[in-house]
């Protein structure tokens, strides 16, 4: 299952390149669907654990293309279109109601019919994805030559690299949520079904904020909706921490709004002051593997280190001190200069 975070660590910054290369984001987009789910279809055929473990590898890092070109794709069209705030949130809510549907509907299906229809779902899942990228079209991309180092200068800037650092501990901290949350509400004595609500709550809470984004995005610059949304996180993983009863985790969980979708937002926003054009889908993905590759991945390690040598609860003081540098490094941002009026 690491194989999963390696590939966010070594898969996007790849393909976001060979995008800019060929500025070309939906064919790319459109052939890694359909390899996928070409790949996917060895898991009928494989035996040995050598075996689950490379396909895991290959899969996941042909998947590991979709979410920044798609990301990048979306973000291109809609600036194109001077609509960013107004219809960003709109769109990426489905994302959200489609894990919803996902978890529920398969949930069931396996309760009732157990997990050995997990290859037919993945299959006809895959399949109906690579055929629905048929349908994706984007604006034209300016075709521009890459200039060697031009990424490099971008890089030298050292407010991109204090927002990257912020993106790093944001998703850091919710490793520990997305890894050991179930675990932590099970030793409360919570069962399945109530833990599962949980989940459907938060991730309703980011539904609704999606829905409304543009009134937040219009009014706030995007570096303050950051700083309040890593305000929130520290809030958030103290309640889940020292205050674990119902009515108290009910609203931590709506906090998902801000820690998720609202950093998810603003951050997606901030990305475009410094990667634009060639830039634009290398940026998304250097996003990508900086925060949920190696944030992801060291916040997983770290919090299961935690949860075995300490309390549960620390696992969830790590995240909210981990929010806290990431607060620190976005307040590092120089003061942008707007024009005289």
């Amino acid at each position: 299952m690491s194989m999963l975070q390696i590939t966010r660590i070594v898969g996007p910054f790849s393909w976001g390149w060979l995008s800019d290369y060929l500025s070309n984001r939906i064919s790319i987009i459109r052939f890694c669907a359909c390899l996928a789910a070409l790949v996917f279809l060895c898991i009928y055929f494989l035996q040995d654990y050598i075996g689950f473990f490379i396909w895991m590898f290959v899969l996941h890092t042909i998947l590991s293309s979709l979410m920044p070109l798609g990301e990048s794709a979306t973000i291109h069209a809609l600036y194109k279109d001077n609509s960013f705030d107004k219809r960003y949130g709109r769109l990426r809510l489905w994302g959200s109601i489609g894990f919803i549907a996902m978890v529920l509907a398969a949930g069931e299906l396996f309760q009732r019919k157990t997990i050995e229809l997990y290859p037919i779902v993945g299959t006809v899942v895959l399949f109906a994805l690579a055929l629905i990228t048929f349908c994706l079209s984007e604006p034209k991309m300016e075709r521009r030559k890459m200039v060697k180092g031009e990424l490099l200068i971008v890089l030298l800037n050292p407010d991109v690299r204090w927002f990257l650092l912020s993106g790093f501990f944001m998703i850091f901290a919710h490793a520990a949520l997305y890894v050991f949350y179930s675990l932590y509400l099970s030793d409360l004595g919570y069962d399945k079904f109530q833990i599962g609500l949980f989940w459907a709550l938060g991730v309703a809470a980011e539904v609704i904020f999606f829905y409304f984004q543009s009134k937040v995005l219009s009014k706030l610059d995007a570096e303050v909706i950051l700083q309040a949304t890593f305000g929130i996180g520290v809030i958030r993983f103290i309640l889940i921490a020292f205050l674990p009863i119902t009515s108290v985790l009910i609203v931590a969980q709506l906090m998902h709004a801000g820690t998720f979708a609202a950093h998810h937002s603003a951050a997606n926003k901030m990305l475009q002051r410094w990667f634009t054009g060639p830039l634009q889908a290398r940026g998304q993905a250097l996003m990508a593997t900086i925060s949920y590759g190696l944030g992801g991945t060291l916040g997983g390690l770290c919090a299961g280190w935690i949860w075995e040598v300490s309390q549960p609860r620390d696992v969830f003081v790590m995240s909210a001190f981990a929010c806290g540098l990431a607060g620190m490094a976005i307040q590092k941002l120089r003061p942008r200069r707007y024009p005289a009026r």
